[in-house]
């Protein structure tokens, strides 16, 4: 096992120097539209500090996001009333970015002109931290090479078609650490322990919708799954876990309700445009492109490793919160009429996290039921 670890270990760090490299040579003005936006965002802190979820492009005064249309090519980057990405709330009557502000907040961690090689070099590392940690949990032939599989797609996954929104690459960091603690977390038969994940987790998915909205579904699972538990099982233990994962969650969220009423005017207001909040529909355009695409590969992927490990003991919580996720992701997104290469790849790497590190970690057929669970000093 030890020289096929090392082996798997080497092909990892030949796919990250191969990342690292490749990141090394992007720029900053590839000519998209939601990379400037997502930069002026970072601006705005960096600028003005918490008063950066402000977006008003009155207060592009010092003519940056100008700018950067300008070094794209946009032919009107003179007129701040045609900047792409944004919208007019009704109640705020403010010309506002539509993006929550989380992607905005990381890159302005970085300095300016410097921001996105950074970015993406932080969340390969942690892509390849994780994929280390699987690789050496996996106790057989057969886990090793699930774990070598899976790390070298993980790692793959963070060029193409992570490159492909800036909001992608903390999404992604956020996937591989809550993976990790909802594994631990439907794992532990240990009722302070559980509390804590709980908290954890639901913070972690809290915050992934402040780097895209749609984040938001991402929590699904989890909260059918305490539900349903407290439901059949009435309890202390129970409560607390769903009250615990709901109240982080909210906590996590609070940024992106916050640029929502300051923005929007409410905080259940929306910055998207009209395209983003039409009524869900079935569309065969955006059904023949999923079916073309990775993503459907992934999400099959996802769908038969949650039903192979359905009975296995140890892991049926996992299972029941996995598929859920799985559900009510797959149904939003598939009557969303609008298709991009990275829809569904958050709920994918969330999926597939968990359930590898579920799968490498030892059995305890006590975590399966919670009226079981054991007291914190067990």
């Amino acid at each position: 096992m030890k020289p096929a670890r090392i082996i798997v270990g080497v092909l990892f760090l030949a796919v990250l120097v191969s990342n690292l490299l490749a990141i090394s040579r992007w720029n900053e003005s590839r000519g998209v539209y939601d990379d400037v936006c997502y930069l002026r965002q970072a601006h705005l802190f960096q600028r003005f500090g918490l008063a950066g979820f402000d977006t008003d492009i009155a207060r592009d005064d010092d003519r940056y996001f100008a700018g950067k249309l300008r070094d794209i090519g946009y032919e009107r980057w003179a007129d701040t009333q045609k900047a792409p990405c944004h919208t007019r709330p009704a109640k705020t009557g403010k010309l506002v970015l539509q993006y929550p502000p989380g992607t905005g907040a990381v890159l302005a961690l970085f300095p300016a002109g410097f921001q996105v090689i950074p970015l993406y070099v932080v969340a390969n590392l942690v892509a390849f931290a994780f994929a280390l940690m699987a690789l050496f949990r996996a106790s057989s032939s057969v886990m090793l090479t699930l774990a070598g599989s899976f790390g070298l797609a993980s790692l793959y996954l963070m060029i193409n078609p992570t490159k492909a929104s800036y909001s992608m690459a903390p999404t992604m960091i956020i996937c591989a650490v809550a993976g990790f603690l909802s594994a631990r977390l439907f794992a532990s038969a240990l009722s302070r322990e559980r509390l804590w994940l709980a908290v954890a987790t639901g913070l972690l998915i809290g915050l992934s919708a402040a780097f895209r909205l749609p984040n938001l579904f991402l929590s699904a699972g989890y909260g059918i799954f305490f539900l349903v538990v407290f439901l059949r099982a009435p309890s202390r233990q129970t409560f607390l876990e769903g009250f615990a994962f709901g109240a982080a969650f909210l906590i996590g969220i609070a940024p992106t309700l916050a640029a929502n009423w300051i923005n929007a005017g409410s905080p259940f207001a929306t910055t998207y445009g009209a395209v983003d909040v039409v009524a869900p529909g079935l569309d065969a355009t955006v059904l023949r492109s999923y079916l073309v695409d990775v993503q459907l590969f992934l999400l099959v992927a996802a769908i038969a490793w949650t039903a192979a490990i359905w009975h296995r003991p140890g892991v049926g919580q996992v299972a029941l919160v996995v598929a859920a996720n799985l559900a009510v992701n797959i149904v939003f997104f598939m009557t969303h009429p609008v298709f991009t290469p990275y829809y569904t790849i958050p709920i994918s790497m969330l999926s597939l996290w968990t359930l590898l590190l579920a799968t490498l970690a030892p059995r305890d057929e006590t975590a399966d039921n919670p009226v079981r669970t054991r007291p914190a000093d067990a």
